[in-house]
């Protein structure tokens, strides 16, 4: 295998590049840029100085022309020695074109494409100058010249209509969190092969049954043979630590089938709650003891379920649980959304960024949004190492789509069946999703008609499923997000999309119903989180500002400040103020910058640590939770908890706590008393003595009480209940019950009785000594006061913080630990430290 590399770029207006010989062997390339591949045009003309940084300022506006060019790359590379002999075949694979394509080969055209996400795969056998220089060009033609001007009926859908025809990442055409940026160019490598009279398609791995004693494993492989001649077989073995197991069986109808038995086999699971070995495997196509083509792979051997059996205990209603090697999941994490703006800028190191902040803070699961694109490789290999298991999208989101034409279906099911080879060995993946939304909203849109036929209807609820059962059967596969009950986004069954915080959205409803809003600071209050009896929470948020490093990298100066268009302009959801509906509710409106990014990251924060809470005291009637989202594409002001840069928000740190692997938790009751809660997500029993403390915010303990704990594994109790008297008098917006295990298995956590602007108390004064360990910087800090919402800032990226944004009590010492990978020594001058 032969990777094509040192591409260059030019740009043409539309239809000028065949005619200025582009396609040419010996065309002049003096006025060609250097291209980056795998990556896209903005990438690379971005390093050669030709556009502005797209993400500054409103930069984006500047780079819309790049879409409305045609623009050329090509490369030269050196043939194979030797013509391909009898049996043998020169085969060019594309794995990523984005997206309309042509392909010419030494002038002569070889291919078109049209699909962002599957690769074109050209035979080229006899078309190559053997032994010689060989040229590659490939033109893009703008996507928009396409598309433009059809349409799907009764179209509801936004970002520009037309997207719904092109088969690639649609929230290039613009997103409530993200401007309108499409990519074009080679975002996935290029590379030319030579095959003898057979080749391998992806072997599929599928676990027949996995306990500790002994794992089933169907290796099926498919054959694509264009030589008759002996008989084929297939060999197939899977090795860890030195133990292995392999066999073999012939290819019958282009395929083969192996059944290998693993004894004692070592089980992959959710970061959490176990190890993630991967077994390596091999598998081997040959003819009369002669290697023709092999695979390699690396694999984690587990099963999946979903649960949605009765819940007993809430009639009426089922269960939506992933359960892995027979154990039932509480899934807690975010909604991943493409990592950046221009494809070509993610890499291994960004998507490790990533997933390993995840780990970090609890987290055993991301939602691949269908409004984004099928990942590279490395996002689900990290996955499988790391323990995260992925919900996977298909890439549909908010709009119908034109699946009444037989063109884009058979582009959609070619697509499916390539990703679903591509991804179905990946341990992390363990459930397959429709589209995003498009039932849910088609709904809403045509509310007094339910149940009716829709524009990719027929894709999700009868190819995707047909192709899966075919293709993958191993794992479950969920129409569409939300779905499920009589509603689709129902809190009886499937999985919910909770948007009555921040959109305003009047839940529950039944088919039939007509949708409704709330658009007051009541409305919009994460407090009605508190109300949701749903399932599986797969979508959920609020809005923060980013810390102020980011926006003052990214806007001028000038433009630094509440309100300013430059700051307006990183908002992409509408309208504008609809933060300000809940910080109205929740801390008051800002009077400058630094109380927005404060008040913004507080409402984020404390309605994530509100909701989380819940829906985890209410494990598994509700059996998982997804916020909405994890990361962001551009600098801007949005639902994410990770920045672009990857600096965490302060909801980041109150998620970790909220996902702690025990947790201790306070809920106010109707009658005025507080239960407490704890929820244990081990696989081992719980024990604890649970001390709670009413305290002033000078410091006073009003009251104070223990609690022996004993709770099974993976399930949430209640273990106790404070009455009034118990709590005694005092306002309660002078006081904060204290909660931790003196045992130290329950980590620290609090409960707040009104809302945050509500709360009395006076700014306190922190004192901060500084130690070092080693590489570490060591911060010991004690308040005067209750001091809320403490944070320590480091402006480089990849800094770690052993916790942040926090409350400090009067009296205690907070010990927090910053180290960097790659900075030997921190000193405490480069910390920005700040509370309320």
């Amino acid at each position: 295998m032969s990777e094509i590399k040192a591409w260059k770029l030019r740009g043409y207006r539309p239809g000028a590049g065949l005619a200025d010989g582009a396609a040419q062997p010996d065309h002049d390339e003096t006025d060609w840029l250097p291209a980056q591949v795998p990556g896209e045009v903005h990438s690379s003309l971005l390093a050669a100085k030709q556009i502005p940084d797209p993400h500054y300022h409103m930069n984006v506006e500047q780079v819309q022309w790049v879409e409305r060019q045609e623009w050329w790359y090509r490369a030269e590379f050196a043939g194979p020695e030797a013509p391909a002999s009898a049996g043998e075949r020169d085969l060019l694979t594309c794995e990523g074109l984005d997206t309309y394509a042509t392909i010419y080969l030494n002038g002569e055209m070889v291919g078109e494409h049209g699909n962002m996400f599957r690769p074109a795969v050209l035979d080229v056998t006899g078309k190559l100058a053997y032994g010689r220089r060989n040229v590659l060009a490939v033109r893009f033609d703008p996507v928009m010249e396409r598309i433009q001007g059809r349409e799907v009926p009764g179209q509801w859908g936004g970002y520009g209509v037309e997207r719904v025809h092109v088969r690639k990442t649609q929230s290039q055409f613009s997103w409530d969190w993200a401007p309108r940026c499409v990519n074009v160019g080679i975002w996935l490598p290029v590379r030319l092969e030579r095959f003898r009279e057979a080749r391998l398609a992806r072997p599929y791995v599928r676990v027949l049954q996995a306990d500790s004693a002994l794992a089933v494993v169907l290796v099926e492989a498919e054959v694509e043979s264009w030589v008759a001649a002996g008989p084929l077989q297939v060999s197939a073995a899977l090795r860890l630590d030195g133990a292995a197991c392999a066999g073999s069986a012939a290819v019958q109808d282009g395929r083969a089938l192996i059944v290998l038995s693993v004894p004692n086999p070592r089980l992959w699971w959710p970061a959490g709650m176990g190890d993630q070995p991967l077994y390596d495997l091999e598998v081997t196509l040959s003819r009369e003891g002669q290697a023709l083509d092999t695979h390699s792979d690396r694999v984690g051997l587990r099963t999946v379920a979903l649960d949605r059996t009765p819940d007993p205990d809430e009639p009426g209603a089922e269960h939506f649980t992933i359960v892995i090697n027979g154990v039932p999941v509480f899934c807690k994490g975010a909604d991943w959304i493409p990592a950046d703006l221009l494809s070509g800028k993610v890499d291994a190191a960004r998507y490790e960024e990533h997933l390993r902040l995840l780990v970090e803070a609890n987290g055993n699961m991301l939602r691949v949004w269908g409004g984004g694109q099928w990942e590279k490789d490395a996002f689900y290999e990290l996955a499988d190492q790391m323990g995260i298991m992925i919900w996977h999208d298909f890439m549909f989101s908010c709009a119908l789509y034109p699946d009444s034409d037989p063109a884009f279906v058979a582009e959609v099911r070619a697509e499916a069946e390539y990703q679903v080879r591509r991804l179905r060995n990946r341990a992390c993946i363990v459930l397959w999703c429709g589209n995003n939304e498009n039932d849910w909203i088609e709904d809403t849109e045509r509310w007094a008609d339910p149940g009716h036929d829709f524009g990719g209807k027929a894709t999700y609820h009868q190819h995707l499923p047909e192709i899966l059962g075919r293709l993958d059967p191993s794992r479950p596969y969920w129409p569409s997000s939300p779905y499920g009950g009589n509603d689709h986004n129902s809190d009886q069954a499937g999985d919910r999309h909770n948007w009555v915080a921040w959109h305003g959205m009047v839940q529950p409803r039944r088919f039939g119903e007509k949708p409704g809003r709330d658009w007051s600071p009541e409305g919009v209050s994460y407090r009605h989180y508190g109300e949701d009896k749903g399932r599986f929470i797969s979508e959920f948020g609020m809005h923060a500002a980013p810390v102020l490093e980011t926006l003052r990298r990214n806007v001028p100066e000038s433009e630094l400040y509440f309100g300013s268009e430059g700051l307006l302009f990183r908002n992409k959801d509408n309208p504008k103020d609809k933060g300000n509906m809940l910080m109205r509710a929740h801390t008051g409106l800002p009077k400058d910058l630094a109380e927005y990014i404060d008040y913004s990251m507080i409402c984020q924060a404390e309605g994530l640590k509100f909701g989380i809470e819940h829906y985890r005291r209410r494990k598994f009637h509700c059996s998982g939770t997804l916020f909405w989202q994890w990361n962001d594409c551009w600098p801007g002001l949005s639902w994410s908890v990770l920045d672009y840069y990857a600096f965490p928000k302060a909801s980041y740190f109150f998620a970790k706590r909220a996902y702690a692997p025990v947790l201790a938790t306070a809920h106010d009751e109707a009658d005025g008393a507080v239960s407490l809660w704890v929820t244990n997500d081990t696989l081992s029993p719980l024990a604890d003595t649970l001390e709670w403390q009413l305290m002033g915010f000078t410091g006073e303990v009003t009251s104070r009480g223990q609690v022996e704990v004993r709770v099974g594994p993976n399930c949430a109790q209640r273990v106790a209940c404070l009455d009034s008297e118990t709590l005694g008098d005092g306002s309660r917006c002078e006081q904060v019950l204290w909660l931790r295990g003196l045992d130290g298995v329950l980590p620290e956590n609090r409960h707040l009785f009104v809302e945050i602007k509500d709360l009395v108390r006076a700014r306190p004064k922190v004192d901060i000594t500084w130690e070092r360990d080693g590489d570490s910087l060591v911060a010991h800090l004690r308040s005067d006061g209750y001091a809320y919402f403490v944070w320590l800032f480091v402006p480089v990226e990849g800094m770690r913080y052993s916790d942040n944004w926090f409350d400090l009590p009067a009296g205690q010492t907070k010990t927090v630990r910053l180290s960097h990978p790659g900075r030997a020594r921190l000193a405490p001058e480069m910390v920005q430290v700040g509370w309320r």
